[in-house]
């Protein structure tokens, strides 16, 4: 029996690129399984919004999803089949979906084991009380391009009710300045409808209370009266700086520090009563965040000034004693990135034992400001009483007295589920269903 060269010639190299092949496969395998394990063993494996559901009987192993995701290694390959394998790490982009060429995976809200308020939208975003509309985060789209985009289109089925224009009536009332709020603010003044803009905290939203310098993906998206806005990553203050411009520019207002405490119909318009006072609106848009009001501790001294319940720049900490209380992302950030400041003496406090809560590289963060000395943990410990000058804490059953100039409170917040309730809107827990 004998062989044809040539068929060796051709063989050999194909061969050798099968068997690289197959190694970069091998690798990326292990990685992912690593992943995984890592994620499970910490306990971040629920994601947290929108996340791909993938079909196993009909995901063919192509690796489509894992190129397209925009957010890096949340999704690999196992065993020739596509999994989630950094659940908290996905926020929903939703291009997976759309790379995959079998129809694998399917866009859901929630877990079995986890679930998720949603509150009823239509496909125009309206509610199932005719002339509320809801938008962005609120409604489970938390991507800055998605919540700027169905702000613009929610003012889009707005304009299309019956009864704008009447007088002493706004067209509609927007809540929230996120951006979801902002765009619809630059729609509703594009078409010319008579609206007002409250937001109780400050311009930006949810992202204006990001930690200094944090990135913010973004993806091209269309600002009405501004055009296309085309930041791929760019920092919280490039992206807030642009919003600030962008107001500047069209002359926007939004009335800041004013917070809605009830929405009340009269006949087929609204009354939307504030802090400040009260507006009749043919229609409300609620572009608020998930996060609500921040949760607080309830404990004596919560009111002084020191007491702030989100981190927004370190370095106004430098060289102060500060506590921060709390073991979910945000108070390990803020541990560690004031940490991070000279002269700074850091104390995070935590009721329970470990950050179950948290991603992996913020508990590495703060186990390397540990180590260096610069942050101090108390575990198992509980705030009892904040002073001017100290804080009083109980540490493994011992009340005990730390030195203090600030304290930072990221205890989570409390959900508007019950206000959404309270004007009619249908909110339902999703248990992996889209």
């Amino acid at each position: 029996m004998s062989f044809d060269p040539l068929l060796i010639f051709y063989a050999l190299p194909l061969a050798v690129v099968w068997g690289i092949y197959v190694g970069i496969r091998k690798r990326a395998e292990w990685r992912s399984i690593s992943k995984r394990r890592a994620a499970a063993a910490a306990g971040l494996a629920e994601p947290p919004t929108l996340h791909p559901e993938i079909d196993a009987s009909q995901c063919i192993g192509c690796g489509a999803c894992v190129r397209a995701c925009p957010e890096g290694d949340i999704l690999g390959l196992i065993n020739g089949k596509a999994v989630l394998v950094e659940p908290s790490e996905c926020i929903g982009h939703g291009q997976c979906r759309v790379a995959c060429p079998a129809d694998a995976i399917r866009l859901v809200f929630g877990t079995e084991r986890r679930g998720v308020d949603i509150a009823h939208v239509s496909s125009d975003f309206q509610t199932n009380v005719p002339g509320i509309f809801i938008a962005g985060e609120l409604g489970g789209m938390g991507l800055i391009r998605n919540a700027i985009e169905q702000g613009s289109k929610a003012i889009d089925s707005v304009r299309a009710l019956s009864g704008l224009g009447r007088p002493n009536v706004y067209d509609v009332v927007i809540v929230g300045g996120g951006p979801a709020g902002f765009a619809a603010s630059l729609a509703a003044m594009q078409h010319r409808l008579r609206s007002v803009t409250i937001e109780q905290e400050s311009f930006g939203g949810t992202v204006a209370h990001y930690p200094r310098g944090k990135l913010v993906m973004t993806a091209p998206a269309t600002l009405p009266l501004i055009g296309k806005v085309k930041f791929r990553q760019v920092s919280k203050e490039k992206l807030l700086e642009f919003w600030h411009s962008a107001a500047r520019r069209t002359g926007l207002r939004i009335n800041y520090g004013e917070r809605v405490e009830s929405v009340k119909p009269i006949g087929s318009n609204f009354e939307v009563s504030t802090t400040r006072g009260r507006y009749p609106t043919r229609s409300v848009l609620l572009a608020i965040g998930r996060r609500g009001t921040p949760r607080q501790l309830g404990v004596p001294g919560e009111h002084l000034p020191k007491v702030v319940y989100r981190l927004t720049d370190p370095q106004q900490y430098r060289g102060k004693h500060v506590l921060v209380v709390g073991g979910g992302d945000s108070a390990l950030e803020a541990a560690a990135s004031i940490a991070a400041e000279p002269g700074t003496t850091v104390t995070l406090s935590h009721r329970s034992e470990g950050f179950s809560r948290a991603k992996m590289k913020n508990r590495e963060n703060v186990a390397a400001a540990r180590q260096s000395g610069r942050l101090k943990m108390l575990m198992q410990s509980e705030v009892k009483r904040i002073r001017p000058k100290d804080v009083e804490i109980v540490y493994k059953g011992k009340r005990t007295a730390i030195r203090n100039d600030a304290v930072i409170i990221c205890a989570g917040g409390i959900l508007p589920t019950p206000f959404l309730k309270s004007i009619g809107i249908e909110v339902e827990t999703k248990y992996g269903t889209a």
